[in-house]
């Protein structure tokens, strides 16, 4: 700004830091900016190019300047213009880093902020405790919306394992099992009424602390907890899935 605005400045009761509200009356646009200089020419002030872009407006056209009093942010939400952002680590350090360059930030702005040899820009969403608000010294939180053109990736399902039977690597039952073999009719013939059945088995009774010793170097069994089937729970969730068209447990639905 010129230096005649310095001293119309120092005459007049203002707030410290100094914040202005520039508007663009062709466009109706408005942002709010600090000053960073008064060593401009007479009736001429310089704006940052994003800025300038903000307010529609080129160059050597009139703008209108304002002192105004800001309130502290507390809280401002910023929206990335490019998926570029996200290949940065730590994004907050970044924008925090950035603003110190900033005296106050207004909602609806597209700020531009430096990293790497980079210009990143970033909308700012919105702002509290007021559409403007002054970032001088101030405690704010800081939260980021997804950058344009951000698409989530689908999050692919994997099928669960095939679940193993802790009692299939029992070792099998050494000596006289009982009741297990065939029955036979004692003319030889077979029922014809019924197919052949497999022949069910009793299987032994899982015993922790048994080692495997069909073991194969190379590879790697894990087991799953079988949880006994409750018949009452499974004919609830039936009704329930009938009554609204979807399946879940009914502490889900419950909560």
């Amino acid at each position: 700004m010129p230096p005649s605005a310095l001293e119309q400045l120092t005459r007049l009761n203002i707030n410290y830091p100094m914040m202005f509200k520039l508007t663009n009356k062709k466009t109706n646009r408005i942002t709010h900016c600090g000053v960073l200089e008064f060593v401009a020419d007479e009736g001429k002030v310089y704006l940052p190019l994003w800025m300038m872009h903000n307010l529609l407006l080129e160059e050597a056209e009139l703008i209108n300047v304002e002192s105004v009093t800001l309130k502290i942010a507390t809280f401002s939400r910023f929206q990335p213009q490019s998926e570029d952002f996200l290949d940065i680590t730590n994004p907050k350090a970044v924008l925090e880093n950035g603003l110190r360059s900033f005296a106050c930030l207004t909602t609806g702005d597209v700020i531009a902020i430096k990293y790497n040899q980079r210009i990143y820009e970033m909308c700012v969403l919105e702002t509290k405790p007021d559409p403007a608000v002054s970032i001088i010294e101030c405690d704010m939180n800081v939260e980021f919306a997804p950058p344009v053109g951000y698409i989530e990736p689908e999050k692919h399902i994997k099928k669960d394992e095939a679940v193993v039977d802790p009692v299939d690597l029992m070792p099998a039952p050494v000596g006289f099992v009982p009741f297990k073999g065939q029955g036979n009719r004692l003319n030889g013939k077979k029922r014809k009424d019924s197919a052949q059945s497999e022949v069910a088995t009793n299987k032994p009774t899982y015993i922790r602390g048994i080692p495997d010793y069909d073991y194969k170097i190379g590879t790697l069994t894990f087991l799953h907890n079988m949880k006994p089937i409750n018949n009452k729970e499974v004919k609830d969730q039936d009704e329930f899935k009938a009554f609204t068209g979807e399946g879940f447990s009914l502490r889900e639905a419950r909560k």
